[in-house]
């Protein structure tokens, strides 16, 4: 009791001094909770979905494995004579067909887009009775003919559509225009899918080519009847070329897809915030630490009156364990709060989560408390034996002497070695022959390398302090020289503060140089490789519609344009082994669009009469020269013996490993209705009218938003755009551990000013003004940053170059150090230590000369 009583007040006599920690392990904790709060509501609102939408039964054609964007552009269907077989199945209610496609773009008279911007699929379909489960009709009436449409009510809203309005669905049959008869609003959280309904007649002829056929059948079973019993009787009735699943199935079948991105996502956010809690760890090890040395005269006094030292190592522990649940409390609220807050920027970007869903866990809250009370309390464990070890006479010595600044020989050898160890890693997966063992070796090296820089740390503060105290503080005088040795009176203190901006800076540094690395290989292989002028895709993963391509090829000041197909096909290698594989079907022009290095052969022979191509990690897995047969069972069509022409290399990062084959080769083997619609195509300009061509081009897509035409400055600009939006969401995930390390930089100034009140006192009582003594401690504050930050981004570099290493060996061939963002982050950190001692600079400045003078 008495050692609960001594901790009670000395957490509640330092609260100020404890606050800042108690902010780390708050940020650290809501990161965690929000993010398990905010994937559970994900999943709380698809499944509520996925469970209004699933018929008891639903049959679907067998091929029909849920792919959003089908290669022919048109969804796999069936009879609709199977709708009145499947009705006459024992303990079927009804039985009706229904028609859904993911492969159709949305456009409104201004001729935009009006799917969504987050990623979600636009599903054009038939209203039924079916859909009245999860959609009820708010406005209007459901579509009655060709000219009528039915939009959902979020999608019209975003929109700002109403009823009359003309849309236009683009799909693989052509274009359909009509005006608005109705709005169904979901009677669930639409996750921000856009919805379009036609009349039944009109969504078979518009998306599956003619009317007689369905996507699927929606049974409903008789009351009474399960729907594992249903599934059977159907099944029946059948002749087992279809897929059956009962609600239960389906909604699980969904769940999985939409759960493996959540799953990413979820672990992503978790792993920041992992990063944030070890950088919080330096940050509670500090604080305790001064606050140990500035009670080492309190912790004497209580060891000559009789207090054993586990009494006092318990009292520390104590403070830590209130540190930690006061800490863990609020995190755990603030993450409620973050999930809300994430739920209503994902509405904003069009993905509509509704607070009604929010779901917390039972789990969420014990996670985050235990996360954060077992992380606080062993963050404290080395202060609070340091306590225990308090002898008696430290009674009589002045508090806070930093009797234990040095870094110990030990702890130097233990830190040299572990750099050592990781550096060597990292340098033998330089050497690596294969990404997958290197990368082994690199995560090796990562995690030795941050472990030994962290206990060198002191030893590094020492002579990296000084050389940058010789650069940056000499200009500041004498006030300049305290706050040198201020940063250098405790290595083992800056070295824990400088850690933890370190941790977050490196991995922006290898980010970047990884990230730009990236943009430069690719840019550097599409410069060697791709001939072609113009590049045209669907922004949306979407195939090339017929009459896109028909636009593209009619265009004028073009010498070419090129289709490219990917063909599925089971290969049969002359040693007998049989692999899945991806042929590329293309024009005989795509041996000038794309230059690819031949190691044997002609590039051009494959193109010819049922001939093809290999790349040489095949050819040599399989031991196949040029004149070699290999048999091909294209998928949904014939099987063929077509003759090997030429051997492509494979150090590339374009195409890598692609197998082609003339387009008019795979036409005779799989049939016109199976045939996969071009996923990309290329085009050739006229010789000196690259300008009119381009403008051409990107006329003849103009009516169809979803598709765009690049040149190869476009086509560069946007692969560096992706790689920088994706890099800008890490930095900003990263910006957490950052804002922990800057509260660390405060913490230990403002204790560290605490610690020396009564040498401020003096100094002040000697003739430091207060001007003076704000600008050593912000001087201070600026080299303890920048500390950090030279070590960060040092070790950062060095991960960064070891990663390019390795993806080399993926084509990624071009090292670039970005120095315009490694200058940018060092110089920011100069201010951001500015702004860390902003507070305890105010406080030191205000401080009274006597009492401080008078402080023991």
């Amino acid at each position: 009791m008495t050692v609960l009583k001594t901790s009670l007040r000395n957490f509640f006599a330092h609260k100020g001094r404890m606050a800042l920690s108690a902010v780390a392990v708050l940020l650290s904790v809501a990161f965690v909770s929000g993010t398990l709060v905010f994937t559970d509501t994900m999943n709380t609102t698809f499944d509520k979905l996925f469970a209004a939408t699933a018929s008891d039964v639903t049959v679907s054609p067998k091929g029909s494995d849920d792919d959003e964007n089908p290669k022919t552009g048109k969804p796999e269907s069936l009879p609709a004579s199977l709708v009145g077989q499947v009705a006459k199945a024992d303990g079927v209610k009804s039985a009706e067909g229904g028609v859904s496609s993911m492969s159709v773009t949305v456009v409104n008279s201004q001729n935009k887009d009006m799917g969504s911007s987050n990623g979600a699929p636009t599903i054009a379909g038939n209203w039924t009775p079916n859909d009245l489960k999860a959609m009820e009709i708010t406005s209007g009436h459901a579509p009655r003919g060709p000219t009528e449409v039915m939009v959902d009510a979020d999608t019209a809203d975003k929109h700002h559509l109403k009823l009359g309005d003309e849309l236009r669905t683009i799909a693989v049959t052509g274009d359909l225009t009509a005006k608005i008869s109705g709005i169904a609003s979901f009677k669930v959280t639409n996750p921000g899918a856009a919805v379009v309904y036609f009349d039944t007649a009109t969504a078979q002829r518009e998306l599956l080519g003619k009317e007689g056929l369905f996507t699927r059948i929606s049974v409903t079973g008789a009351d009474g009847v399960s729907d594992e019993q249903l599934k059977q009787n159907v099944a029946k009735t059948l002749d087992g070329t279809f897929k059956l699943q009962t609600a239960k199935e389906a909604a699980d079948a969904s769940r999985e897809d939409v759960g493996s991105f959540l799953k990413v996502m979820k672990y992503a956010m978790l792993g920041f915030a992992g990063i944030a809690l070890l950088v919080g760890i330096f940050l509670i090890v500090n604080t305790f630490s001064m606050l140990v040395a500035q009670r080492t005269r309190e912790i004497g006094l209580m060891r000559a009156i009789g207090s054993s030292r586990k009494q006092v190592n318990r009292s520390v522990l104590v403070e830590a364990l209130l540190l930690g649940v006061v800490g863990s409390v609020a995190g755990v609220g603030a993450g409620v709060g973050l999930a809300v807050g994430l739920m209503k920027l994902m509405g904003s970007m069009g993905m509509h989560l509704s607070t009604q869903d929010l779901t917390v866990k039972w789990t969420t809250p014990v996670i985050g408390l235990a996360l954060g009370i077992v992380v606080t309390v062993f963050a404290a464990y080395v202060p609070a034996r340091r306590a225990g070890k308090v002898s008696p006479m430290a009674a009589l010595r002045d508090a806070g002497t930093p009797a234990d600044g040095k870094a110990g020989r030990i702890r130097a050898a233990i830190g040299l070695l572990l750099t050592g160890g990781g550096a060597a890693a990292l340098l033998v997966a330089t050497q690596a022959d294969k990404a997958k063992e290197g990368s082994m070796l690199l995560g090796l090296g990562v995690v030795l390398s941050l472990i030994g820089f962290v206990v060198i740390g002191p030893l590094l503060a020492g002579v990296v302090v000084r050389a940058i105290s010789a650069v940056v503080l000499r200009m500041f005088g004498s006030v300049g020289r305290l706050a040198e040795r201020n940063a250098l009176r405790n290595p083992r203190r800056t070295g824990a503060t400088g850690a933890a901006l370190m941790i977050g800076l490196a991995l922006v540094a290898c980010l970047s140089v990884v990230g730009s690395s990236m943009v430069a290989s690719a840019t550097s292989e599409l410069d060697k490789s791709v001939g072609a002028d113009f590049i045209i895709q669907s922004g949306k993963n979407q195939p090339i519609m017929p009459q896109v391509e028909k636009a593209l090829k009619t265009a004028p000041h073009i010498e070419h344009v090129t289709n490219y197909r990917g063909v599925e096909a089971k290969l049969t290698a002359p040693d007998g082994r049989t692999e899945d594989e991806e042929l590329v079907a293309a024009d005989p022009t795509y041996a000038q669009d794309l230059r690819r290095e031949t190691v044997s052969g002609e590039l051009s022979a494959a193109y010819g009469k049922d001939a093809m191509s290999v790349g040489d990690r095949y050819a040599k897995d399989h031991g196949l020269k040029v004149g070699d047969t290999i048999k091909v069972a294209f998928k949904n069509g014939r099987t063929a013996e077509l003759k090997i022409a030429a051997i492509t290399s494979d150090d590339t990062n374009v195409d890598k490993g692609a197998m082609y084959t003339n387009i008019t080769t795979a036409a005779q083997y799989v049939p016109a209705a199976k045939m996969p619609k071009n996923v990309i195509m290329f085009a050739k300009a006229e010789d000196g009218k690259e300008k009119e061509a381009y403008a051409a081009l990107k006329a003849s897509v103009a009516k169809y938003p979803q598709y765009k035409v690049q040149n190869q400055t476009d086509f560069k600009q946007d692969l560096k755009d992706q790689i920088g939006q994706l890099l800008n969401i890490v930095y900003g995930l990263l910006a957490l551990a950052i804002i922990v390390a800057v509260l660390g930089v405060v913490n230990t100034l403002a204790l560290s000013v605490v610690e020396r009140t009564r040498e401020i006192g003096l100094m002040r009582a000697i003739g430091l003004s207060r001007r003076q003594l704000r600008r050593m401690i912000r001087l201070e504050s600026v080299v303890i940053a920048l500390f950090g930050a030279l070590l960060g981004l040092g070790l950062g570099m060095g991960w960064g170059t070891a990663a390019q290493k390795l993806l080399a060996l993926e084509g990624l061939g071009v090292l670039e150090i970005p120095w315009p963002t490694i200058i940018t982050v060092f110089v920011a950190s100069a201010f951001v230590g500015l702004f860390a001692a902003l507070v305890p600079a105010f406080r030191a400045g205000r401080m009274n000369v006597l009492n401080a003078i008078a402080t023991e």
